[in-house]
């Protein structure tokens, strides 16, 4: 009910939020010819999709490496990756703050991407690892014995498996690095702002109309994300 309430106020013609002014789509083109919502806009969207490539490749090829590995590493490597799923996004966020302070890097829009990969990145092995467990596990050695390189199994064997796993775990990772503040307002600072913090630093000051539009965007276009997300995964089972 709250969201249906921003999404209805975000088409009022009038700055209050008390009183229906009438229908209007005056907030989307104020939206769009925002300066800094147009720049924070092109930093999540570059963040979010920069960040699911990475992450995708390493989590698969991680995925890959753990799956081959013996039952008792496999384990130990699966119980480390699932720790950043289960820790609270305020610890993941203030531990990377310190890490990029304890190195000297200066926060920006380079260590807000080192984060996004770094939370992505589980999520695509927990979604790449159950097709490969219920690939055939001779069936990459099959190939080699065929005359395969390494390299053509893993692209055209391997890959192919677990295609499907590898498409929900992307759109995972950028579902939530387009809707990630926590961590973003630990590793970023005030000169990159993607739009969550951008929104976080508006309503300190008030809610602008703007920011009831922008808002029913983005929970527009991640509902869509997540009900792909989904149905590939229903598909998938």
């Amino acid at each position: 009910m709250p969201i249906l309430v921003l999404i209805v106020q975000s088409f009022n013609a009038g700055k209050s939020r008390a009183k229906w002014e009438g229908f209007s789509f005056r907030w989307y083109g104020a939206l769009f010819q925002s300066v800094s919502i147009m720049d924070a806009l092109k930093v999540t969207l570059s963040v979010a999709l920069l960040a699911t490539v990475i992450s995708t490749i390493l989590g698969t090829l991680a995925a890959i490496g753990i799956y081959s590995m013996k039952k008792r590493p496999q384990s130990v490597m699966m119980t480390m990756t699932n720790l950043p799923n289960t820790m609270p996004d305020i610890v993941t966020g203030i531990s990377l703050m310190l890490l990029f302070i304890f190195t000297r890097i200066n926060r920006g829009y380079l260590t807000m991407l080192m984060a996004h990969i770094t939370f992505d990145t589980p999520y695509v092995i927990l979604s790449v690892m159950p097709k490969l467990k219920q690939m055939n596990k001779h069936t990459y050695e099959a190939a080699l014995d065929l005359g395969a390189t390494p390299t053509y199994a893993l692209l055209h064997v391997l890959i192919p498996e677990c295609r499907q796993g590898i498409v929900t775990g992307a759109l995972l990772a950028f579902t939530l690095s387009l809707d990630d503040f926590t961590v973003s307002y630990f590793t970023t600072s005030p000169l990159v702002q993607n739009l969550s913090t951008l929104i976080y630093s508006a309503a300190r000051r008030g809610i602008e109309p703007t920011l009831n539009a922008l808002s029913a965007l983005m929970f527009v276009t991640l509902l869509v994300l997540l009900l792909i997300v989904n149905h590939r995964t229903e598909e998938r089972n």
